[in-house]
């Protein structure tokens, strides 16, 4: 709240066309467990909360005048993580997880990265983890062409050089829709796990 961030809240299901108008159907559906129909329209179990936090964004008119708007959520996700790859309490298939999304102008984008790097800096140095930082870049399958994902690239670069961060590039780690930081926490074994 300090930061200017709205909290929010996201239902825990939601219908097929919200997951088809973010590409998440076509793009994420292999993590996704099976639709449940009611009175002939499809629901999944919503794995991210970021459809939903578009949703909150459009049900309201917004002038660039009152960018950036942030919205954050604790929102309980659910994926189908293949049995493989679960690992106790750290990898597991329905989780809550502190999220966040901020809708900015282009111009903003670089000021608001460096203010989500140097909140997680905050959490990592609060909690004690030693973290890596990783630039995620586009992946072989994506939406949106390839001028704006070397835009997107070149200003979350930028946002972890403002902060003097060395990071390592995760070529093709991005999302589907973009790239992302990932700060990845370090345990006592030297294993990185996914971090704030």
């Amino acid at each position: 709240l300090a930061r200017g961030y709205n909290i929010v809240y996201t239902p825990h299901i939601a219908s097929e066309k919200i997951y088809k108008a973010s590409g998440h159907l076509e793009t994420y559906r292999e993590n996704m467990y099976s639709p449940m129909s009611i009175e002939e329209v499809d629901y999944y179990l919503k794995p991210m909360n970021c459809p939903g936090h578009i949703m909150i964004y459009k049900n309201d008119v917004h002038s660039y005048r009152e960018l950036p708007i942030r919205y954050a959520e604790l929102g309980t996700v659910y994926r189908y993580e293949r049995s493989g790859t679960l690992h106790g309490m750290l990898r597991v298939r329905g989780f809550t997880q502190d999220d966040a999304h901020i809708f900015c102008t282009p111009e903003q984008v670089v000021d608001e990265a460096a203010g989500v790097i140097e909140l997680a800096i905050y959490f990592s140095k609060i909690f004690g983890y030693e973290f890596k930082a990783y630039l995620a870049t586009r992946p072989e399958k994506f939406i949106g062409d390839d001028a704006v994902w070397d835009k997107a690239e070149r200003e979350l670069k930028a946002a972890l050089e403002r902060h003097n961060l060395p990071f390592e590039i995760d070529a093709g780690g991005g999302a589907f829709y973009g790239p992302k930081i990932d700060i990845k926490w370090v345990d006592a074994l030297g294993r990185e796990w996914t971090g704030p």
